[in-house]
């Protein structure tokens, strides 16, 4: 699986990690002394850490703003700010797409289509590109919100019927699929080499391309309410797991040569926006819509089977990182959980209140710490407390 080239391991340089898994390789710490906190703007952006700078987006004053931080301090290097619509339909708005940083250079996309180059020591922006007006793809119904793939030179987003790819270091198209509305994943890449393919959601659909060429190679009919196919697919190994929301539910899938053949399905797992991660093989993730009524819950789900080991009630449409071994739970609420990953049981060995607010957005474990975003725009960087 492609990663960003330059970062080091415990960097965490785009979304879901150097892995695209969401798990990290460090250890779990008992999060709860703040090391620093800092505000960014209305949206719902995740963190990426790399070189010791934070990357994260905002929306304020008509404006959506790139911000650059210290990571030891939490002081702002750069910024850059372009006029933006805060597209509050039936939620706050603001931002929502995750930078990626990749070598000495940041990309990003904006929900209306304005995407980015910047240099990530100074913020110059060395090319930009709007995909609206400059390449004619429209925007969903909540905006563009996959996060850039950086795959060897180029940059594959998740716009039109099934994707486009930019030279990286140019912005020129490479290549391009139909003008028509995509969804809200990021484009997840597996496979090596000329072999290599990029799975991404479309508005009815979860659809393979090969990287290099955008050609298609296959297409899971998937179909949505309102076309919110937001989480990423998880791959292990000739397998793939898709989940939504809007009570879809997930399935497992065996992939081949062919089209990807069912192998089971049902809505015990209800991924609204965030995707679960696989540790043992065991899924562990949210299930349920913020707006359920029923309320949502953190669930451990068999991967080979669709099997429920436990469910326990979660405040909020929270989210579920992980690292060594251990389940690292945000919830809505804004409470941190730490918990072994077992299938066995949900038994928390760490609780810590963040602070107040919408907390939806996934925490990102680099270097020791832990950095959390709620909706209003305050980033907390926390530390484990010094004995």
């Amino acid at each position: 699986m492609a990663a960003a080239s330059t970062a080091s391991a415990d960097d965490w340089p785009q979304w879901r990690g150097p892995s695209r898994n969401g798990i990290s390789a460090e250890k779990a710490q008992p999060w709860s002394a703040t090391a620093w906190t800092a505000e960014v703007g209305l949206g719902f952006s995740s963190m990426v850490v790399a070189k010791g700078r934070v990357v994260t987006l905002g929306h304020a004053n008509d404006n959506d703003t790139v911000y650059c931080l210290d990571t030891e301090k939490g002081s702002v290097l750069w910024k850059h700010s372009y006029e933006s619509e805060i597209g509050n339909n039936f939620f706050e708005g603001g931002t929502t797409h995750t930078p990626t940083i990749d070598g000495d250079r940041v990309y990003t996309v904006g929900r209306w289509g304005d995407a980015f180059c910047f240099d990530l020591a100074t913020g110059k922006v060395l090319w930009s590109a709007q995909l609206q007006k400059d390449l004619g793809f429209p925007a969903p119904t909540w905006g563009f919100g996959g996060s850039p793939l950086v795959h060897g030179d180029l940059l594959i987003l998740n716009v039109g019927d099934a994707g486009l790819a930019l030279e990286k270091n140019t912005g020129k198209v490479v290549w391009k699929s139909s003008a028509q509305e995509c969804a809200y994943s990021t484009p997840l890449p597996v496979g090596q080499g000329d072999d290599a393919l990029v799975l991404m959601g479309s508005s009815k659909s979860y659809v393979a391309v090969k990287a290099r060429t955008g050609a298609e190679a296959w297409r899971v009919k998937w179909v949505t309410q309102y076309g919110v196919n937001a989480a990423d697919p998880i791959v292990d190994g000739d397998r793939m797991f898709v989940s939504t929301g809007y009570n879809k539910g997930g399935a497992l899938y065996k992939l081949g040569k062919g089209e990807p053949e069912l192998v089971w399905q049902n809505r015990l797992l209800r991924c609204q926006m965030n995707p679960p991660v696989l540790i043992g093989g065991h899924l562990y993730g949210v299930d349920g819509d913020n707006t359920d009524k029923a309320g949502t819950h953190l669930k451990c789900v068999e991967f080979a089977t669709g099997t429920e080991k436990w469910s326990q009630p979660i405040a909020g449409s929270g989210s579920v990182t992980a690292a060594g071994g251990d389940l690292v739970v945000l919830s809505g609420a804004g409470e941190l959980i730490l918990a072994p990953a077992s299938p066995e049981g949900f038994k928390p060995t760490h609780r810590t209140k963040v602070a107040d607010g919408k907390w939806w957005t996934v925490p990102v474990i680099a270097n020791g710490r832990l950095y959390c975003r709620n909706a209003a725009g305050q980033v907390v960087c926390l530390d484990a407390p010094k004995r």
